[in-house]
């Protein structure tokens, strides 16, 4: 009870002293004038979103962005690095041009999934099928032979392409109501065929490609206009394509109605060696604490359905752009500010992960991670991850920033520790203090989070550079703080769940050898 009360107490005394009057810091000072009138943020992205484009693992798109960020920062003056960590499977994106030819011709909305099997120089043409409805698996076995030589979508026709808030805004209650209903019978209906197959998403497309199938689709709607996930394909042989769900629903309500339409798959991606997997690290070195770090933390790579701009093209050039600014204002450090441009987050932390597992000198004497990687919004929540004393050192450097930076963050002491969803997770269960800078959402988990819509007209960089601020004067109090931040950690509390104690994250080892059989 204690420790509750104790928790709230910091909680209120940072809130109180966020709203305290300024002392004026020359050096915070000219941090804000320098982000306000002579920011890069637009450059960068420009670059890296529309230059570069998409960074999936394994890919040269990955590479040259890699090699674009040490070239970046060296035109600062700034020492950048990148540190091999592990290899990945090479594969390049090429074009994708889908077409229904029978039983009229129609250029369809669709691209192929990551990794996914491209086609010969002629596409592939077949007619098109759903998946059937079985008493049991062995039933689905039998069923399974009719694959072959036809195109299989494997997803839920949707009952409507309209997002939940254009029906509440223009629906009856009553149609609404009954929209819902036919929508959660339909997903309760497929979700009981696929578990009768035997299958699910990841294990379905292989055993189609097996029993022959020319490719698999998927529509993989992400409840907003326009706007689909596209993660990667479980083939090696055969196309996998993820289609709008305009186009999606219109074909399966053809092969419905018996109208047996054939589709036409050009898909020109192939297979390259393997790729080596690295971290882009970036260092002003410390005067007088050199061998005493903060870390300024983004992930680099991204998936490719759209560019990666809100995840994580924001987050990688809010670190870019701190790092240019402390470099001209703060040029001589205490301690050594890095930035690490993680590889393969999006396959779970791996460059982060290895970053820490190569380097326990560095992270047994990190003063602090700052993390970003959650869209394009200001930051609105900031979480002392389970440090008990994380608001005594935190609180002292988020009240150096001015108050139109800091007035609309809520902050949380001593919160619980990270497992995971981000790189922070990597360096809390190492037991280092790491800080996840959480953004507003600017409708991110719908709109561009993993999405074909994930591009640079999105971003709003208002919101952008005043996260750099934030990023570029926590840096600078980090680096200035006479004392190393105490890494006490929470009691946790029990699971109401299973009764047991809550345990501190533990330590993963990162996937050094991705997509490898």
């Amino acid at each position: 009870m204690k420790r509750k009360v104790y928790a709230f107490a910091f909680f209120m005394l940072l809130s109180g002293s966020l709203a305290q009057a300024q002392v004026k810091d020359p050096v915070v000072e000219s941090i804000v004038k320098e982000a306000n009138e002579n920011s890069q943020l637009e450059v960068l992205a420009h670059e890296l979103l529309d230059g570069i484009g998409p960074r999936l693992v394994g890919t040269p798109e990955m590479q040259k962005a890699h090699d674009w960020a040490v070239a970046k920062y060296k035109s600062w003056g700034i020492e950048a690095r990148n540190e091999k960590w592990g290899e990945w499977r090479g594969w390049q994106r090429g074009t994708t041009h889908v077409d229904m030819v029978h039983p009229r011709v129609q250029s369809l909305e669709a691209t192929q999934l990551a990794w996914s099997p491209g086609t010969k120089s002629k596409g592939v043409t077949a007619e098109v099928i759903v998946l059937p409805e079985v008493q049991d698996s062995v039933a689905f076995q039998r069923w399974l032979p009719s694959a072959k030589g036809k195109i299989v979508m494997i997803s839920m026709m949707q009952p409507t392409g309209r997002p939940d808030y254009n029906w509440e805004e223009f629906a009856t209650k009553e149609s609404l109501e009954k929209m819902k209903q036919h929508r959660d019978s339909l997903n309760d209906a497929w979700s009981e065929r696929m578990k009768t197959m035997g299958y699910n998403s990841r294990t379905l497309p292989p055993a189609l490609e097996k029993a022959g199938a020319a490719g698999v689709v998927t529509s993989n709607w992400s409840r907003g206009f326009g706007v689909n996930k596209i993660f990667g394909a479980y083939t090696n042989k055969i196309p996998s394509i993820d289609m709008a769900l305009e186009d999606y629903g219109m074909l399966y309500r053809l092969v419905e109605s018996g109208s047996k339409p054939q589709i036409k798959i050009q898909a020109e991606s192939k297979n390259l060696k393997n790729a080596p997997t690295f971290n882009t690290i970036a260092e002003i070195k410390g005067t007088e604490k050199p061998e005493e770090y903060v870390i300024l933390s983004a992930h680099f790579d991204s998936w490719d359905g759209g560019t990666g701009a809100t995840d994580n093209g924001t987050g990688t050039i809010v670190m870019m752009e701190a790092m240019r600014i402390l470099k001209k204002m703060y040029p001589n450090p205490k301690r050594t500010i890095l930035a690490g441009h993680w590889g393969s987050e999006e396959q779970g932390l791996n460059g982060s992960r290895a970053f820490v597992a190569d380097h326990p000198q560095i992270v047994k004497n990190t003063q602090a991670v700052f993390n970003q990687d959650n869209g394009t919004g200001r930051v609105a929540n900031i979480s002392g991850q389970g440090f008990l004393h994380a608001y005594d050192f935190l609180g002292r450097w988020l009240s150096a920033a001015p108050n139109e930076i800091t007035s609309s963050i809520e902050t949380h002491f001593p919160g619980f520790p990270g497992g995971g969803g981000s790189d922070h997770a990597s360096f809390v269960a190492a037991g280092a203090p790491a800080f996840m800078l959480s953004s507003l959402s600017w409708s991110y988990g719908t709109y561009t989070w993993h999405t074909n819509r994930d591009t640079y007209d999105k971003i709003v960089f208002d919101d952008v550079r005043s996260n750099a601020i934030l990023v570029a004067i926590l840096a600078y109090k980090a680096s200035e703080d006479p004392n190393m931040s105490n890494r006490e950690r929470i009691v946790l509390p029990v699971d109401q769940r299973t009764g047991e104690q809550r345990t501190w994250p533990a330590l993963r080892e990162p996937t050094r050898k991705g997509g490898l059989d």
